[in-house]
């Protein structure tokens, strides 16, 4: 098996989202997920060394800018890319500075963050290209902050309550809703439902 892709993020529903993103683009990845960078490194020397860590910022215990040194300690081969709500060229600026080899916002389009990755995962020293898997059949691919949408759609939420639970005003919440919908080539609410959980896109 190839080596696990590491996320360290605290929210769930996004790890979900990038992980259903990633390996719904690259065909034959692991995705290992962790809430914190303690929790990534709680298995010492016996946790298998990731081919690439996604790092968040703002995470419980050690902070993320803080844990990229830990986590060249332990895998020094691996590189880091930081994920952050926060996207001003300062926090990037310094994420680079303590040895990230990319910075993105979680803002950014699904593209650029496969891209990222996928330049990333090319250039490990030992490992083999990443295959991509075949195109889907959607004019466009969901985000992970859709994905997220998706996930409390699917759960009955109303935009109010999707977006009081993301911290998201409803009209960003609305703009998701339609953005999912025109994604997975559905008119309502219930039909992206069913059309998600047809294809495995949530649990």
């Amino acid at each position: 098996m190839n080596p696990p892709l590491l996320l360290i993020d605290d929210h769930s529903l996004f790890r979900a989202g990038l992980r259903w993103m990633l390996t719904d683009a690259i065909g034959g990845i692991a995705v290992r997920e962790a809430a914190s960078v303690d929790e990534a490194l709680g298995g010492g020397r016996r946790a298998p060394a990731p081919r690439l860590v996604l790092l968040d910022i703002q995470l419980p215990g050690l902070n993320g800018l803080d844990g990229i040194t830990l986590l060249h300690r332990q895998w020094p081969d691996c590189p880091v890319i930081v994920l952050s709500a926060d996207g001003s060229a300062a926090t990037a600026r310094e994420a680079l500075r303590r040895g990230a080899r990319g910075f993105l916002s979680k803002a950014a389009p699904a593209a650029q963050i496969l891209g990222m990755v996928l330049e990333a995962l090319a250039a490990a020293p030992g490992a083999p290209p990443p295959a991509p898997a075949p195109p889907p059949d959607d004019a466009q691919r969901l985000t992970a902050r859709q994905c997220e949408v998706l996930e409390l759609l699917c759960q009955g939420l109303s935009n109010k309550l999707i977006g009081q639970r993301l911290h998201l005003s409803e009209n960003t919440v609305r703009g998701h809703v339609q953005a999912v919908l025109a994604a997975l080539q559905v008119s309502s609410r219930s039909e992206a439902a069913f059309a998600a959980r047809s294809r495995g896109l949530v649990g």
